[in-house]
């Protein structure tokens, strides 16, 4: 289970700490732009590969702080479409180390559905290769039904590819008269997406853009730019951005009640995305 939730990274001073930032308002979604791995693996003088490694172990702490925090949904940018135009011995690397850390997962199961941890793969999962799609579909059903913490991993994934295929599911939806053109607007079109509203993005290594995530998503979204490579992120640069976070955050949105056309119309987009992943883990 510590590979994917280090339970072992906050001391007694720090847990302390957390409580006391626990007083004022917490983000109940923070995205992560993972960013700086290469740069680490350079400084430090090691593989590209290795530098990926220890980002996938930082994000294990950082999801041990959201959890102590009581924060019930993380995204995280961990492979975007265009990444695959790096070097073919890199993309290997990352699918490598992918395949490792979800077969762990699954391995320890029960361990992660202890912590009540559900897991979310965004992004265009046909473009993975068929081994580690069976591998994230079976992790996907598995955890379906935990509560605790929602993990949104964005793979094969762009802001603008996800925006491309929620507009594609609407259109189908009014070809097959469950969708009216009058039932289209922003709120439905932000629940046809793969992720939700982030109430604050943190990105480290020093780059402060967006790059093509959660493009839709982050209109009102407190955003915190950190020089910190994200291997050596730390908890205190992470409260750092909640207190940030606490600081400039707007009122939370007002929710919106669907009408009955679009009630239908998402929980068929729903049940259609799980009929696929049952179909993957079936086909295995």
């Amino acid at each position: 289970m510590s590979e994917w939730v280090n339970e072992n990274c906050v001391s007694f001073f720090q847990l302390l700490c957390i409580k006391i930032v626990k007083t004022g308002r917490v983000p109940q979604h923070i995205a992560f732009i993972m960013d700086g791995n290469r740069r680490y693996a350079k400084k430090v003088s090691v593989k590209t590969s290795d530098g990926h490694s220890k980002g996938f172990d930082k994000l294990s702490e950082t999801l041990k702080w959201c959890l102590d925090l009581g924060i019930p949904e993380v995204t995280v940018y961990a492979f975007s479409i265009e990444n695959f135009k790096r070097s073919k011995e890199e993309v290997n690397a990352l699918m490598d180390l992918a395949r490792e850390k979800f077969q762990r997962l699954l391995d320890a199961i029960d361990q992660i559905n202890e912590w009540g941890v559900r897991i979310h793969i965004a992004g265009r999962m046909s473009l993975l290769p068929e081994d580690f799609r069976a591998m994230v579909a079976k992790a996907m059903v598995a955890t379906k039904q935990n509560n605790k913490l929602r993990l949104n991993i964005a793979y094969a994934y762009t802001g603008r590819d996800e925006i491309s295929r929620a507009t594609s599911h609407i259109i189908s939806g009014i070809q097959n008269n469950e969708l009216t053109t009058d039932d289209i607007d922003e709120d439905l079109v932000s629940q046809a997406l793969d992720l939700g509203h982030a109430e604050l993005l943190i990105r480290t290594s020093g780059e402060v853009r967006l790059s093509d995530f959660m493009l839709w998503q982050t209109p009102n979204t407190v955003l915190y730019f950190t020089k910190v490579l994200w291997p050596e992120f730390s908890i205190w640069n992470f409260l750092a951005a909640i207190i940030h976070y606490q600081r400039h955050a707007p009122p939370p949105l007002p929710e919106k009640e669907n009408n009955q056309h679009q009630e239908t119309f998402l929980q068929k987009l729903e049940d259609k995305k799980w009929q696929e992943l049952k179909k993957i883990v079936e086909c295995t």
